[in-house]
């Protein structure tokens, strides 16, 4: 396997937290247990729902999803025939009166269904699974060249509140340099659709820290992207990983220098937005002063009470964390999905990591603090009886020592800097189980 140069030691770009644990630390569960019993006396009342649509159009090089390039002639619809089946399963197991609060479609690239299949998807979360779209926020996540009028008119009519465009540079040269075969005029193109179709919030995804990517030119692609006025923005870190086609080449990612570079595109990019008057979320997102809230945060899908339907999703309960295999390779991810797809059974837990009282806690803890409004202490001990310092006083002690936590009244909250750095103070917060269940994971 080729693998790229791993982080130097105090990196600030060690790992994107998007959920904890992290999916390397899943593991196949013996006991296999029935949704029904992990689901017993969970809170339904407000529960989050999410369809992955494990598809996309090109894989871009830098990209280390679950997600496989094309589809062979009638896979989309065996694919779709899985979810209902599975969305049945999962409703059986959820009481009666359980209720959906918020509903999200990723991928992959949803929009790489067709308008009709577009459709169908909707069905299945309103129709099996009981999710009101029209009633609640719903985010769709779209590329530009499946941002097609036809398709934009479904997730319109279907109640969609946020649709997030994955661009990543506004400029062809850098596109290109990070393996994205896209043009500026198509991307241009598919945001005039969207902004026609009227979505009440718009998200543009940007990376930094492209090769050849200068202070000016990331500033060139920000403004690109600022023309269309969008509600949020996410700017994303370059990561090379292994199995991906930027972690196929020779290069100098991983060194100290390129670090240098992304903290700098980072702080560029941050501060132009805050003088335009957008608020930062997180190190990632930010939105414009105004705008409405279209319901999502970067960690508003890890709170517990999350379903998740299709091969690549996930789901969360109190006691158990819970998906289907988890693959980067080609070949392996295609396996999976076949798998997926000629399944029958989905009424058991197949993959998860079962949670404790502490790993609750830790879960909180990493959540509230990688956002830009921290940790609400009387929250965290209305919740758990206890304090974060009470708990966690080496690692809070730490952060303080690096000067990466601020003086909030009321709050636990990082600094600017701790906030630019979370990419390190995410993973230096995780526990020592994890760590081990993360560093024995084979990537496949």
């Amino acid at each position: 396997m080729t693998t790229t140069l791993p982080p130097v030691a105090d990196s600030p770009y060690r790992s994107y937290v998007y959920a904890y644990p992290h999916k390397t630390a899943y593991r196949p569960l013996p006991d296999r247990p029935l949704l029904r019993e992990v689901w017993a006396g969970e809170p339904q009342h407000a529960l989050s729902l999410y369809l992955h649509v494990p598809f996309c159009e090109v894989r871009c090089g830098f990209c280390n999803l679950f997600t496989r390039i094309g589809s062979p002639d009638g896979l989309t619809t065996a694919y779709l025939d899985a979810l209902e089946r599975q969305a049945g399963a999962v409703r059986e197991a959820l009481d009666a009166d359980a209720r959906f609060a918020l509903a999200a479609f990723g991928g992959g690239t949803p929009t790489y269904l067709t308008a009709t299949e577009l459709e169908r998807l909707c069905d299945i979360a309103e129709q099996r699974m009981g999710a009101d779209l029209r009633a609640v926020p719903l985010s769709v996540e779209a590329s530009p060249d499946t941002a097609t009028a036809d398709r934009l008119e479904v997730l319109a009519a279907r109640g969609t509140t946020r649709l997030s465009l994955g661009v990543q540079s506004f400029l062809d040269e850098e596109a290109k340099s990070a393996v994205r075969p896209q043009k500026r005029a198509k991307v241009e193109a598919a945001l005039g659709r969207i902004r026609a179709a009227g979505f009440p919030v718009l998200n543009i995804d940007l990376i930094y820290g492209i090769d050849g990517q200068t202070t000016a030119s990331w500033l060139r692609s920000l403004d690109a992207a600022l023309a269309w006025e969008p509600e949020e923005l996410y700017l994303y870190p370059l990561y090379v990983r292994p199995l991906t086609g930027l972690g196929r080449r020779a290069g100098e990612h991983g060194s100290r220098d390129w670090d240098e570079q992304r903290l700098t595109l980072y702080r560029a990019g941050r501060d132009h937005l805050l003088a335009l008057g957008y608020q930062q979320v997180s190190m990632r997102m930010f939105r414009r002063g105004g705008s409405p809230d279209a319901g999502t945060s970067e960690y508003s899908c890890q709170t517990d009470g999350m379903v998740g339907l299709g091969c690549g999703s996930r789901s969360y309960t109190s006691g158990l964390h819970y998906s289907f295999d988890y693959a980067v390779d080609a070949g392996e991810v295609r396996s999976i999905i076949d798998d997926y797809v000629a399944t029958t059974d989905f009424t058991r837990a197949e993959v998860g990591h079962r949670m404790d009282g502490r790993e609750a806690r830790r879960r909180h803890l990493v959540q509230s603090l990688l956002q830009a409004e921290g940790l609400d202490l009387a929250d965290y001990r209305q919740r758990f009886g206890s304090g974060p310092d009470a708990d966690f006083p080496a690692e809070l002690a730490a952060l303080a020592a690096a000067g990466r936590l601020a003086d909030a009244p009321g709050r636990l909250r990082l600094t600017p800097e701790g906030l630019a750095h979370s990419d390190a103070v995410g993973p230096d917060l995780f526990s020592p189980a994890v760590r081990a269940l993360m560093a024995a994971y084979e990537a496949k």
